[in-house]
């Protein structure tokens, strides 16, 4: 009788001797050797038959950096789940999944205080012109041609989707700096966030035109593909601060370069992109843009706690009890 696998698509360094004591007693552990589709297929007959579930790390560079139809036609029926590390899972076809009878699960929670913590440096490194100041010292220039910048003390912070990471944001920026939190989601929390205040807008635009700073943390969905555009970044203050942590697709990335071009725009934090790993070399002749290379969630302490997760799902996978942790596109 063929052994149960699951099978390991990505580096698996967090947690490593509590994930391998406690699948090991149930199924063997396989790394990703595939190259293509073409040995996929084959070696699903051979060195990965009886694959139960797999371990899915993002990275876009690589030649499985998007999991769609023809990766799922590839497994055989005995995989019925695939456990992504990671919040946002944009890099798989969660409808062909399905279709496949593949469950897609995934780590909400674990990636908030991470993704929350990048997002105040890029507001504060934007604000105050940290990064640009930083250059300058490399380049031995010192404080030459380096402007005024903004105190982000007392100014107001637009949230435009006030989930999880949202709402940690929110809450470091309102009780260490004193910000005021207006917010946008498709309908009011209830209850609402405790120990600080959050004002609810019904539309987008009453957010922009009241905002300091405007933080942005979607999903990126077919819906949302370029959800912030011309008309956005037209509709903001002047002077004021854009920042996103979540994905690069959401922006339109030429209007978001005509509002630097303009001036419109005081300071821009980016850490994802719309063709990661590839950064648009435009964004490089702005010098009051803090770019990172989508550093949210790179510590140990957030990867544990993802892997954590991870291994749940994979733990009830292989012992046939209910995920845990599933996509809401699979509930």
């Amino acid at each position: 009788m063929v052994r149960p696998k699951v099978l390991l698509m990505g580096p698996m360094p967090y947690i490593r001797e509590q994930f391998h004591a406690r699948i090991s007693p149930l199924a063997d552990i396989v790394e990703l050797s595939s190259r293509n589709m073409d040995e996929l297929g084959a070696d699903m007959k051979s060195k990965y038959q009886g694959l139960v579930a797999v371990y899915h790390f993002r990275d876009p560079g690589s030649y499985f950096g998007f999991l769609g139809e023809p990766f799922f036609s590839k497994l055989p029926k005995s995989c019925k789940t695939l456990c992504h590390l990671g919040a946002g899972y944009d890099d798989i076809d969660v409808h062909a999944a399905k279709r496949f009878g593949v469950t897609v699960t995934n780590t909400p929670g674990a990636v908030d205080d991470a993704t929350a913590t990048t997002a105040v440096y890029l507001i504060i490194s934007a604000m105050r012109q940290f990064a640009r100041a930083e250059i300058a010292c490399r380049n031995t220039q010192w404080k030459k041609q380096l402007p005024l910048a903004r105190d982000p003390e007392h100014k107001t912070l637009g949230i435009i989707g006030l989930g999880g990471i949202g709402q940690v944001v929110a809450r470091r920026m309102a009780l260490g700096w004193n910000t005021k939190v207006i917010y946008h989601n498709r309908k009011p929390l209830a209850p609402l966030p405790e120990g600080y205040h959050a004002e609810y807008k019904d539309t987008v635009e009453e957010l922009l035109a009241e905002a300091d700073i405007v933080s942005i943390h979607l999903p990126l969905v077919a819906e949302t593909k370029n959800y912030f555009g011309k008309k956005h970044f037209d509709a903001m203050k002047p002077g004021s601060i854009f920042v996103n942590t979540a994905r690069g697709g959401l922006v339109d990335e030429a209007a978001l370069l005509d509002a630097l071009d303009s001036g419109k725009l005081h300071g821009v934090g980016l850490d994802v992109y719309a063709d990661e790993p590839r950064i648009n070399s435009e964004l490089f002749k702005h010098p009051n843009v803090t770019l990172l290379p989508h550093m949210g969630t790179e510590t140990w302490d957030s990867r544990n706690k993802m892997a954590s997760i991870v291994l749940d799902n994979i733990l009830a996978a292989l012992e046939g009890r209910a995920l845990p942790n599933i996509v809401p596109e699979h509930l």
